[in-house]
């Protein structure tokens, strides 16, 4: 038996640089994002399910909404940060996931037919909010835990786990939503939430040997709410990550508005759209998985951050070019699958290797004003535009707001190189510290 454990270690290593006393660490990290993903992945068919069902001219509204909501959490969420360690931090947020879930639950079950109507848009707004803290907390806990050198040998495995758990949640919607309905499949997703929420207690407290960086890992973060906000202000590199995001989450909800277009009028019911888009799903992360295995680690290692930065704007633009084109249902899913797969195996990880070189306090609170706040943002920022450049405003047609989408993403590729640049110059500042002293948290906003 030892000696096949010792095989099976010995194959592992071949797939991941990993050592022994991070193997723990990295299993549960795989865990936790795996059941994550299979969480929100079993209500996201759901929620787009519902948009596509809704006019496209009410969507910028329910966008809007999603702001107002997502402020209000934010805020919430700051004032949390600064008062909670991250071992409780976690598990208090996810809880809180439940109760809404369940509340969900219970208005699907027992709503009339009018009220199903709003009831599905609430649910559409608060998913749209909460996924992007369920996916913020879990990378900030992960970006405090690991140093920067782990985060380049071991992100790409942990991303796998999430992209597996996405393609199971996909698959559990896919196959009961005719059998049990929406609303059985929420408390399902509640109940893997709840397994998470036990989880994050058995997390090593040190295996990266920097026993006083470890030591203050368990302690409160401090700060103000406000702290996210007034660094990235102060800060051209902070500044940058939020405009990256804001950049993509744009481009995101341009293909996304041409997405709910294409569906809607080729796919007449809801179940017929929540299979259609179950299947988007599980084809963008089976091939999310296959990238992550064999290609996420290594191009990271042989090329750098600014090749697998750069990747997903190049991309769309790509997909953009070929949609000003060719625009079909069919080409739709083609550029779906590819940007995505390449969003989640390539720019996920990168992203996140640009906040390890952070102070502890940014890798949670800037994180979540990045990742939740200017995500959102975005929203409204491409919901709002692509109206005013289709059928609301201008009258262009999906082709020719492809057209516009183009010189944007070619944009977006010039900011993600300065900022692989940039987090390469903090990155070796950080080691030549590290040289000299024990030191956890190196790169001040103001230096950034």
């Amino acid at each position: 038996m030892e000696e096949r454990k010792t095989f099976l270690n010995r194959v592992f290593t071949k797939v991941v640089d990993v050592k022994p006393n991070e193997i723990r660490a990295l299993w549960l990290g795989f865990a936790f994002h795996f059941i994550i993903l299979t969480a929100y992945y079993i209500v996201k068919p759901i929620r787009d399910s519902i948009a596509a069902g809704n006019r496209l001219e009410t969507l910028p509204w329910m966008f809007t909404a999603t702001l107002v909501v997502m402020l209000i959490a934010n805020a919430i969420f700051a004032a949390m940060v600064a008062r909670m360690e991250r071992r409780t931090l976690s598990p208090f947020a996810y809880a809180f996931f439940i109760l809404v879930l369940l509340l969900f639950f219970v208005l699907m079950r027992t709503g009339s037919p009018t009220q199903q109507v709003w009831t599905g848009r609430a649910f559409y707004v608060w998913v749209s909010v909460f996924n992007l803290f369920n996916t913020a907390i879990f990378w900030a806990f992960m970006t405090d835990l690991f140093t920067v050198e782990q985060g380049k040998r071991l992100y790409g495995f942990i991303a796998v786990g999430g992209s597996l758990g996405a393609i199971a949640g996909a698959y559990i919607t896919k196959h009961f939503i005719r059998d049990i309905g929406p609303a059985n499949l929420i408390a399902i997703s509640a109940t893997m939430f709840a397994i998470v929420c036990f989880l994050v207690r058995f997390f090593p407290s040190n295996f990266t040997g920097q026993t006083q960086a470890a030591s203050a890992g368990e302690k409160r973060i401090g700060g103000t709410a406000w702290s996210g906000i007034t660094h990235i202000a102060r800060s051209p590199y902070l500044f940058g990550l939020a405009t990256a995001i804001m950049l993509y989450t744009t481009t995101t909800t341009w293909a996304y508005f041409q997405q709910t277009t294409l569906a809607g009028e080729a796919l007449k019911t809801s179940a017929d759209r929540t299979v259609f888009l179950s299947n988007l799903e599980i084809w963008v992360n089976t091939i999310t998985v296959f990238i992550q295995i064999f290609f996420t680690g290594r191009l990271l290692k042989w090329f750098g951050v600014a090749f697998t930065l750069t990747a997903l704007p190049f991309l769309s633009m790509l997909g953009f070019g070929a949609m000003a084109i060719a625009p079909s249902l069919a080409m739709l899913a083609f550029f779906q699958v590819t940007r995505r797969a390449g969003a989640y195996a390539l720019m996920r990880p990168s992203r996140e290797i640009l906040f390890t070189v952070l102070k502890r306090e940014d890798k949670y609170k800037v994180k979540s004003v990045t990742d939740t706040l200017g995500y959102r943002i975005g929203d409204q920022l491409g919901a709002w535009s692509y109206g005013g450049l289709g059928a609301n405003g201008l009258q262009l047609s999906l082709n020719t707001i492809s057209w516009i989408a183009v010189p944007i993403t070619a944009g977006w590729c010039a900011l993600s190189l300065w900022l692989a640049r940039k987090q390469r110059i903090l990155a070796d500042a950080q080691l030549k510290l590290d040289r000299t002293a024990t030191v956890g948290d190196i790169a001040a906003p103001e230096a950034a």
